[in-house]
């Protein structure tokens, strides 16, 4: 009787162990979220802060662009009034990508302005802030996808039960300026197509005379002895006859 008590205390203190360590694994995890989080909202309110001195940069050299340039601050400010969870942040993000984007388009019309070297600084600091915030969108979207995993599975789910531990939501939101700049807009031909290669035979029009096609054998032509007379000839005599 007193082994098996001794077990049964072995057992309850292992699992009572157990207990404790994955609850303050969820903690860390939580803290880890958590901070990741702070630093994805630092970038956002830096590059906040860049928007309106790139706003007035570009009127300068393009005060017409009114609907644009509106776009970009209206946006701008949507989405640093946004408060809620990161997926509710990150919806409230897209309206000012899609216009700082367009913002860009905006830019490639005017050279003077892409020249200007307020504006290159302005634009190389909003570049850095992207990949800053792209580096810590991936750091936060990591510890949430190992935490949220732990939610899920069993034993751990026990624990997440018990103490409401609860899956987070993931920040996913694209880059305003991706990578080599302003998107590039082509209004010539359409993506594949060009010249034809050096391998390429080009077609030839409808009664029109041009090299045979390669794909199909030629047909040989037959011996001249095999060749038949044209009906209606009367056949030569023979000189020997």
């Amino acid at each position: 009787m007193g082994i098996w008590l001794i077990v049964l205390l072995a057992v309850i203190v292992l699992v009572a162990i157990g207990a404790v360590v994955s609850y303050n694994r969820f903690v860390s995890q939580k803290t880890l979220i958590k901070d990741a989080w702070a630093n994805i909202d630092t970038e956002l309110r830096r590059r906040y802060d860049l928007i309106p001195n790139l706003v007035e940069t570009v009127k300068g050299y393009a005060s017409h662009e009114k609907e644009v340039l509106e776009n970009v601050t209206r946006a701008r400010a949507m989405a640093a009034s946004a408060t809620g969870s990161p997926a509710e942040q990150a919806a409230a993000e897209g309206p000012l990508v899609a216009a700082l984007r367009q913002l860009m388009l905006v830019v490639e019309n005017y050279p003077d302005l892409k020249a200007n070297q307020n504006f290159l600084q302005l634009q190389g600091e909003l570049t850095n802030t992207e990949d800053r915030l792209q580096t810590a969108r991936r750091f936060y979207n990591a510890n949430v996808r190992d935490y949220n995993r732990r939610v899920k599975q069993f034993p751990s789910m026990l624990i997440a039960n018990v103490f409401n531990f609860r899956e987070e939501e993931f920040f996913e939101v694209e880059d305003a300026i991706r990578e080599g700049g302003a998107p590039q807009v082509n209004f010539g031909a359409p993506p594949g197509a060009g010249a034809p290669m050096a391998s390429e035979t080009p077609p030839v029009a409808a009664g029109s005379s041009g090299p045979p096609s390669t794909d199909a054998p030629a047909t040989p032509a037959p011996p001249a002895d095999d060749v038949p007379e044209p009906p209606g000839q009367p056949t030569p005599p023979n000189p020997t006859d």
